[in-house]
């Protein structure tokens, strides 16, 4: 029988109460600061948005950011929101100076939506704008209107400041992780020449745009030196590394469109194009883009994106007249990169080499993957390898946000996890042994590898990460020496061969506990001795302590505490200072000896901090 609908069933949210019950809906996930794309980094790049619209209407070359404990504070020096109608610009939705603006059209947000997010997210939240030596401060909770004062300032400077505190009871406990900040700003001043963003007083800014992108953000030697092209409302920047894989770093509008879309799609088609009919020769795409590093901004008007946090464009057309992105971008390149590869010969021989080495050693493999792949399907992958997760029964190549697969060592190891496991998201991949040590080696070893052809396969990357079928990979070694061993030959292999899956944050270490201290009435589990140390202070007699060697020894009862909600992952980070083929070589070549004064010299030192 139906449930009884009638008129009490309906209300009228305001419009915060509808943001902080929806969260999801304005900011996708919200996190605990341990990811870059976590909610409270959003609110920082929603209210710095509107900072870079005002720059780039020619008002304002510096933007502040503080941040202190929870408490952000962003400041520019822009024309300042008209005093009369700031309560509305920051707390009542769908209000904004963008609609029909043709002034506006080529920014990001144009909803009206953004900052009242971060207003309506917020304990606290401030705004004050000056202008002509008068300010208007107004202060918020949760939304709602709290204080409204105006004053004079004589002699400050024109702009906006924002202020606020996430509100924890939204988002739980949660801290900045600075080096996620440091990168955004970074990206503003690589899109945004001549402007200074300053974070806690350090000053970010570019003279060189993408450039300055690719040569600070991607460590690498190049085998040539960057091409860089500018347009009205379109800038790129390409060049080939040694690797074997793409890069790609796009922007719409300012935007980091960390997922791609539309504009990135049809880059990576007209480069491909243009190289073939620049060479006169067929080549296949995939030779043209491998080891290929480029980054690409455009500005367009009215975008449209697949999400609320404008990771990937979805527009279709560039302006009012419906001329398609794709073709915006194609004509662009066919020009400018064609006549750059004709006025550089020099470069463009550089390019040709790659793209025919390219061409040799997948010629070469082409044999070695068609075995390797029938290989994989007679082995029956899922049942003696790989144990997959549900998630992926309606949909084979699925990239679900939520699934994840642990790569562990031993029979024991595997089985705790397999029987712990959340078997509808959480996948696990068991190894045979310690696996082989790549570095130095060609791409082809990782097909006549039994195991890493195998793993690479229930990743589904053997063409490319666009397929890629689980978000987290999770390295779930012991914590001994073995298992140290094993975490670092897999995470040469993915450096070497597969470092796209670091650099866009899928691989991660699980920290398991290392202690157990308990008696009768309580128990604790702990990842450090000092851990340890201040859980035996919260007994009054002596607990029993148990040294965990490795995983099989944690009971499949114990493991659901610990790959659950409850999980600890440390995430696997290359820097922008860190070149991957020079710190292969260090950690993982022949110089033995360097390497061990290396650790005997850090080892002393650590002795001597702790004395």
């Amino acid at each position: 029988m139906a449930a009884d609908y009638t008129k009490d069933d309906f209300q009228t949210l305001e419009w915060y109460e509808h943001i902080r019950q929806r969260p999801g809906m304005y900011i996708g996930k919200l996190g605990d600061g341990s990811m870059n794309d976590d909610g409270i980094y959003v609110l920082i790049k929603e209210v710095i948005d509107n900072s870079i619209d005002e720059f780039v209407m020619g008002a304002g070359k510096t933007i502040e950011v503080y941040i202190h404990d929870k408490e952000v504070t962003v400041r520019d020096y822009g024309r300042g929101i008209p005093l009369e109608v700031l309560p509305d610009a920051v707390g009542r939705m769908n209000t904004g100076a963008k609609y029909g603006s043709e002034a506006f059209a080529k920014s990001v947000g144009l909803n009206g939506v953004g900052t009242k997010a971060v207003n309506a997210l917020s304990s606290r939240f401030v705004a004050f704008s000056i202008r002509d030596e008068k300010k208007r401060t107004v202060e918020f909770s949760e939304g709602k209107l709290i204080t409204d004062n105006t004053e004079p300032v004589p002699g400050e400077k024109n702009g906006t400041g924002i202020i606020f505190v996430a509100d924890e009871s939204v988002f739980g406990p949660y801290e900045y992780h600075m080096e996620y900040v440091e990168t955004m700003l970074k990206n503003y001043s690589y899109l945004n020449s001549g402007l200074t963003l300053k974070l806690n007083d350090t000053p970010y800014k570019s003279n060189n745009g993408l450039i300055d992108l690719l040569q600070q953000n991607f460590g690498e030697k190049y085998l040539y030196e960057p091409i860089h092209l500018k347009g009205n409302d379109i800038e790129v920047a390409i060049s080939h590394g040694d690797g074997y894989n793409e890069t790609y770093y796009s922007f719409v509008n300012g935007q980091h469109t960390t997922q791609g879309g539309t504009h990135q799609a049809a880059f990576k088609e007209a480069v491909a194009k243009v190289f073939k009919e620049f060479y006169k020769k067929d080549f296949d795409p995939a030779d043209i883009r491998m080891s290929i590093i480029a980054a690409i901004s455009v500005r367009v008007i009215d975008p449209v994106f697949e999400s609320q946090t404008k990771t990937k464009l979805g527009s279709k057309d560039v302006d009012k007249n419906g001329t398609s992105i794709r073709a915006f971008v194609g004509d662009f390149l066919k020009e400018k990169l064609d006549n750059y590869l004709h006025k550089n010969p020099l470069i463009a021989d550089a390019i040709l080499k790659k793209i025919q080495d390219n061409e040799r050693e997948r010629k070469a493999m082409s044999g070695v993957q068609k075995k390797a792949r029938e290989f994989a399907k007679k082995v029956s992958l899922n049942n003696r390898k790989l144990r997959d997760c549900r998630i992926h029964l309606t949909d084979k190549n699925a990239l679900a946000e939520a699934s994840s697969i642990f790569i562990t060592e031993g029979d024991s190891a595997s089985g705790s996890i397999t029987k712990s496991r959340d078997a509808n998201t959480q996948a696990v991949f068991s190894l045979r042994g310690k696996p082989l040590n790549t570095f130095g080696l060609q791409k082809k070893i990782v097909y006549e590898n039994e195991e890493f052809n195998l793993l690479q396969a229930a990743l589904n990357i053997e063409e490319d990460m666009d397929n890629l079928r689980y978000n987290k990979i999770i390295i779930a070694t012991d914590a001994d020496v073995d298992g140290m061993h094993i975490r670092l030959l897999l995470l040469t292999y993915f450096l070497q061969f597969f470092p796209d899956l670091i650099r866009q944050d899928h691989v991660y270490i699980l920290q398991t506990p290392l202690f157990r201290v308990r008696d009768k009435k309580q128990q604790f589990y702990c990842y450090s001795e000092d851990e340890r140390d201040k859980a035996i202070k919260k007994f009054s007699s002596q607990p029993e302590i148990t040294r965990f060697k490795g995983l099989g020894e944690i009971s499949p009862d114990e493991f659901k505490g610990f790959i659950g909600e409850n999980i600890r992952l440390e995430k696997v980070k290359i820097s922008s200072k860190d070149a991957i083929s020079d710190m292969l070589e260090f950690y993982m070549g022949k110089n033995t000896d360097t390497r061990r004064d290396f650790i005997i010299d850090n080892l002393r030192e650590d002795v001597d901090s702790n004395n």
